[in-house]
């Protein structure tokens, strides 16, 4: 190699240009390099040689030619290099005689040139007359390709063979050109269809395993997201002592309890139970999320051929959502029912609520058996008044009379009108702060207790029901009624044409790949008929 200066209308960098072409091609490690340096220059500045030595350090691939050799100068000879002790080479060096411009010009001939170059070299390099010259440089090229196809041969075809079955593969992903338009579009919804059912039922051919999805994923909604978040709801969250008061309160009326009232109860656990509404909505919502990325996902790993179609991979996308999309507010009033129903009958007569109301019941028994004592002594101590007031004079009860005239008028609004001061009962704040009284916190307690046994019932029913729910009315139904939904929507002779409109890049990259399987096959036809005796 040379410089490369350039001449004309050569870009600039032509010689980075030619370097680069060079190496692109003698960087391949099964390539064999032929080094070509004239004998009249300087090989410790050859660029052939710095080429060579950049991808091949150890000389394992390279031949080195020295060419020129009658053009030395006088008391000169390549001796020392030929004999490959100034350069080491694996494959040797060998040394020509080129013709010269004068040899063309006269259209001397080959064979003259090389009986001419064998005179040379007999006269100037005799002990290596039989290693030199053009024909032993021909001989020798020939005899290193051979060797190096046969080394190369059992792995190249095995390379050959590779490919011809991914290349394969990749013409009979993109399928051949659609005939019966009918008998494509069915075969292509239905194999969706199945896909799609099999993605949520886990028995799918292309299973993820960097994430959940599908019928994995609806499970973990269900029993992880949509339960853990059930069993976080606190059944006395949001409730304080004064609300129970509060409720018990307004259910008595004007009249003080002597019992806790059954209405607070309901009113109180009502509001709890309406908690479990929100969480079981997003549950919907998180199901038909993961519907909708089934689509994708059969799509991209399923169903190759809607790759190939452009518009009815729109379209299946479309209907497929505007089912799922038409199922969920059906999805949600069902959920929303189960609430309701819950809310609109409090059973207390539950079995698991029994535990319960027994405790509520011996409460009451209790302060039943409490009152009754309350009440003999008083009737007891207004037997003795009475008693004592028969024996009392009547001056007595003339002056009772008077004194309980005189506390009449003492008391705002039975007396003189410039005495009397209005008082706003409404006005009056209800104590919060005080500390509860016995009973207080003993209806406190019952209310919670009651609430607690009650809300744990409701929250296991909702847990249980809200994905059965989801199931039949939201994915089990998609499920039935996917493959109907497709062809019925698209399943017309209106849309068949449209629908199978082939994309550019498909029906492109088809004819490469064909093109490339062509080529391969008769690259594996040429190995398959070389024979090592037919290289040796």
């Amino acid at each position: 190699m040379t410089k490369n200066v350039p001449v004309g209308d050569q870009p600039e960098n032509i010689e980075a240009q030619v370097q680069e072409m060079i190496l692109s091609f003698i960087s391949n490690p099964n390539s064999l390099i032929l080094a070509v340096s004239p004998a009249n220059s300087d090989l410790a500045t050859s660029d052939a040689l710095k080429l060579a030595r950049e991808v091949d350090p150890d000389g394992r691939r390279t031949l080195l030619v020295v060419s020129k050799l009658d053009l030395m100068d006088a008391g000169t000879d390549a001796l020392e290099v030929l004999l490959g002790r100034v350069i080491p080479v694996r494959l040797g060096i060998i040394g020509v005689v080129n013709r010269s411009q004068h040899d063309i010009n006269t259209q001397k001939s080959l064979e003259d040139s090389i009986k001419d170059e064998h005179v040379f070299l007999q006269r100037h390099y005799p002990s290596l007359v039989s290693r030199a010259g053009s024909r032993y440089l021909a001989k020798t090229l020939s005899k290193l390709l051979m060797h190096h196809i046969r080394d190369c041969l059992p792995e190249l075809k095995t390379r050959v063979t590779v490919l011809i079955a991914q290349y394969q593969a990749r013409l009979n992903s993109y399928g051949q050109p659609v005939e019966d338009h009918s008998a494509t579009l069915l075969q292509i919804v239905t194999k969706f269809a199945t896909d799609y059912c099999n993605t949520i039922e886990g028995t799918a051919r292309h299973i993820q395993t960097s994430e959940l999805c599908g019928g994995a994923r609806i499970c973990y909604i269900f029993h992880e997201t949509f339960g853990r978040t059930l069993q976080s709801i606190d059944p006395l969250g949001g409730l304080t002592d004064l609300d129970i008061l509060t409720a018990i309160r307004n259910a008595t009326g004007p009249r003080p309890a002597l019992f806790v009232p059954e209405v607070s109860f309901e009113l109180l656990v009502k509001r709890q139970i309406k908690r479990l509404e929100e969480p079981s909505m997003r549950c919907v919502e998180l199901v038909h999320e993961e519907l909708q990325r089934i689509i994708q996902h059969c799509s991209s790993y399923s169903t190759q051929e809607l790759l190939r179609f452009p518009k009815l991979h729109d379209s299946i996308v479309e209907v497929v959502t505007g089912l799922l999309r038409k199922r969920l507010p059906i999805t949600n009033e069902m959920v929303h029912n189960l609430i309701s129903i819950e809310l609109a009958y409090i059973n207390t007569k539950h079995p698991d609520f029994t535990d319960a109301a027994q405790v509520s019941a011996s409460v009451n028994s209790q302060q039943v058996f409490l009152l009754f004592f309350l009440l003999l002594f008083i009737l007891t101590l207004t037997s003795w008044i009475l008693g004592f007031q028969a024996d009392t004079l009547d001056g007595g009860k003339h002056w009772k009379t008077e004194k309980t005239v005189e506390n009449k008028a003492q008391v705002p609004g039975f007396g003189s009108p410039s005495k009397t001061q209005a008082v706003n009962l409404l006005d009056t704040a209800v104590p919060i702060s005080r500390k509860l009284s016995a009973k207080e916190q003993r209806d406190c307690e019952i209310i919670q207790r009651l609430i607690n046994s009650y809300f744990l019932i409701v929250r296991k029913s909702i847990q249980d029901s809200v994905p059965k729910t989801v199931m039949h009315f939201l994915v089990n139904f998609v499920k039935e009624h996917l493959q109907s939904e497709l062809v019925g929507q698209l399943y017309k002779q209106g849309l068949l044409q449209e629908l199978l409109i082939e994309s550019q890049e498909t029906a492109q990259q088809r004819t490469e790949v064909a093109q490339m399987l062509e080529a391969l096959k008769k690259a594996n036809n040429i190995i398959s008929e070389i024979r090592e005796t037919h290289l040796w």
